[in-house]
């Protein structure tokens, strides 16, 4: 029909505008240096590989080293897809190999320690890496066992599932398919700490709902969602539709709850909920009383058919270990890095740059949020090698596409202030709903531009 934005169309006119935004990028627009410097990079995901591919064509003779063990290169956003069907496991990952940029020695070892009042990183085995400069992009570390009754081995195990994981994500389409066909009690969850994709567990549970409804089940299932945060989400242009979906769906919604542990064998899940409450208490200065808040903690269990969680995640042990982490304010208990939110330096140590998921940033961690993060760090990185200040800003840009159904996305892009900023095209449309556009972008355009733009250093 005429006007009707088919699959084909889509990825034409989003392969063109990608290759419009992809021309002459890879230099982020910046003087190369001749300043013989070492680099070390920790961590290989999104942030690392990008920065790591842009720093080799601007430094020609800097030794750049990067540290990762991973064997496989994954597109994270992608397992909410296998959870929910739309994505076969292998439409996810390359080969690590294939994915390190030429010029960039690759350490396939874990990191055991950071020292940085040294300048070296240490590897298992005991191999230590000295450098001029550190860039520190390790991801997040999923806590599972911080749950109680819960590890990483067995998610599968009463009915537990978790699309934190490449395997767990394959574990809960299965799952999924069966409850929505058996009916019962589904109970999604997310978690007290900052996440990987705050919007994941939100998108599960909306897909598992519509899948319900597809194969014409609904009526026999029921959908529960509890969140730690003290609302659905946190930015206020998208807020009212999103709270607005979950009444349409009839999906409940608890706020200022957590998981605190699991008891596969009875399918139970024990919650904590924490409420802040006022009252009244003497005032010795005045004689009389005086109103104070305090937090009150009520333990509660919910039987459960089909558990959905997200896990509590922080930054690796060995960030904390090094004192890198923030020791004071809201990113301090999770040891995310101690980076100055604008120019992403270390507010400590100014030879170590920080990126991606570990990044202490008062924004949501995404790879949205990382690829804008990567051309700011490398422009600061080389003022750095030159002896300059640090003068790119990061603004705190993040997306998190909020799948709703199958095919429309609530397409959430915000800054620090958790204001809308809407990317073209979308700023045509009006983003403060769900969008059939977003949908096709989110499932066919962002994959490929992770593998073959991102990464590679060049979008």
């Amino acid at each position: 029909m005429e006007g009707m934005i088919t699959r084909r169309r889509f990825v034409q006119a989003s392969s063109a505008a990608a290759a419009l935004a992809l021309a002459g990028t890879g230099g982020c627009g910046m003087k190369g240096s001749d300043r013989a410097v070492k680099i070390v990079v920790v961590g290989g995901g999104a942030a690392g590989l990008g920065v790591s591919a842009r720093l080799v064509r601007l430094l020609k003779k800097a030794q750049i080293t990067l540290i990762d063990p991973a064997d496989r290169q994954f597109y994270q956003p992608g397992f909410t897809l296998i959870g929910s069907g739309v994505y076969r496991p292998e439409q996810v990952w390359r080969r690590q190999s294939a994915c390190i940029p030429k010029g960039v020695k690759w350490v396939k070892q874990a990191v055991t320690a950071l020292e940085p009042a040294k300048n070296t990183v240490t590897v298992a085995g005991g191999t230590v890496y000295p450098y001029d400069f550190l860039v520190l992009t390790p991801g997040i570390q999923c806590n599972w066992e911080a749950v109680e009754g819960l590890s990483q081995k067995t998610l599968g195990e009463g009915n537990v599932h978790s699309i934190y994981d490449f395997e767990g994500a394959q574990k809960t389409w299965r799952a999924v398919q069966a409850f929505v066909e058996k009916g019962g009690r589904g109970v999604f969850a997310d978690t007290y700490t900052k996440h990987k994709c705050g919007g994941a567990p939100k998108k599960i549970c909306l897909l598992t709902e519509h899948l319900s409804r597809k194969r014409g089940t609904r009526d026999s299932l029921k959908f529960d969602y509890f969140t730690a945060s003290k609302a659905l989400y946190d930015v206020p242009f998208f807020t009212p539709r999103l709270e607005q979906i979950y009444t349409e769906r009839s999906v409940s919604v608890t706020t200022q709850t957590r998981v605190k542990g699991v008891d596969t064998s009875a399918k139970k899940v024990h919650f904590v909920r924490t409420e802040t409450v006022k009252k009244e208490v003497p005032d010795p200065q005045t004689g009389g009383m005086k109103t104070v808040e305090e937090s009150v903690a009520t333990p509660f269990a919910e039987d459960y058919d089909f558990l959905h969680l997200a896990p509590p995640q922080s930054a690796p042990d060995f960030v904390r270990q090094a004192g890198l982490g923030w020791t004071e304010g809201k990113l301090a208990a999770e040891a995310w890095v101690m980076v100055d939110k604008q120019t992403l330096v270390h507010k400590t140590f100014a030879n170590i740059v920080s990126l991606g998921d570990v990044a202490g940033v008062p924004t949501s961690k995404t790879s949205a949020a990382a690829r804008k993060q990567i051309p700011v760090a490398v422009r600061n990185l080389m003022s750095l090698v030159e002896g300059r200040a640090p003068e790119a800003v990061y603004d705190g840009y993040a997306a998190c596409p909020i799948v709703t159904d199958y095919g429309h996305v609530l397409m959430a892009e915000f800054d620090y202030d958790k204001k809308p900023r809407i990317s073209f095209p979308l700023s045509l449309f009006d983003m403060s709903t769900e969008s059939r556009l977003a949908w096709l972008l989110k499932v066919y355009a962002l994959k490929p531009l992770y593998f073959h733009g991102m990464i590679p250093g060049y979008w």
